[in-house]
């Protein structure tokens, strides 16, 4: 796998929100390597979270992203500012992830797929977090987030992209609409049926948990049995 994207949080050298997209692009397209690096910066997030919402894998987001950067620095210099800038790099991001799409359904029908991962999505954002907050709070919010990731995974691919643009990077439905490359409607509707499937599902969850809360069988009851017994 590629190297990791860097920080949207880590930028050097003044605020690259004051640069506008022209300006921006026109320097990486000379060959400035400090300006692609804002540019990284400045769209990594969306980026991301664009291409994790199409592969619904952290690996392969990152490598299509990674990617996509590479053909934008190839092309950057056709860029003429026709749409914004961060939406020009949403395409790349698509294209390359429906590409990806395509080669990994060519490789299904020639063998099957075996999961390779190593640590679990809960292990590693448990060691993201325990450092700001106790062993126990970091478990509760690793596994809240990877249960909402999954069930945003489960969701048909056009309403993941749609909720992920407006919800999570709270893009308004204009620059959704434009991102996507289909009429703002669409955005809305796709949007609203989302968010309704996506609490659905989560209220299934719910349901079942509500069942075991206060959960009361195995050792706890061996234990409290084996102490009123040792009192007799």
């Amino acid at each position: 796998m590629a190297a990791p994207l860097p920080d949207n949080a880590a930028v050097h050298g003044g605020d690259p929100t004051q640069e506008d997209d022209g300006a921006l692009a026109r320097l990486v397209a000379a060959g400035d390597r400090a300006a692609f690096t804002r540019m990284m910066r400045r769209y990594n997030r969306r980026l991301y979270r664009l291409a994790r919402a199409t592969l619904r894998d952290d690996a392969e987001a990152e490598d299509a992203v990674q990617e996509s950067y590479f053909a934008a620095f190839r092309a950057i210099g056709g860029y003429r500012g026709e749409a914004a800038l961060a939406t020009w790099l949403s395409r790349l991001v698509l294209n390359e992830c429906f590409a990806r799409q395509r080669r990994q359904v060519r490789r299904d029908n020639i063998a099957p797929m075996f999961s390779t991962s190593g640590r679990s999505e809960v292990e590693q954002d448990v060691m993201d977090t325990c450092g700001s907050t106790s062993p126990e709070e970091a478990v509760m919010r690793a596994e809240l987030r990877a249960l909402i990731e999954r069930r945003l995974d489960a969701l048909p691919e056009a309403f993941r992209l749609v909720f992920v643009l407006r919800c999570v990077e709270e893009l308004s439905v204009e620059e959704t609409a434009q991102c996507l490359g289909i009429p703002e409607a669409t955005v809305r509707s796709r949007h609203f049926r989302a968010r309704g499937l996506l609490r659905e599902s989560l209220a299934q969850d719910i349901d079942l948990a509500e069942r075991d809360v206060f959960s009361f069988a195995g050792k706890r009851c061996d234990r409290i049995v084996a102490g009123v017994l040792a009192r007799l």
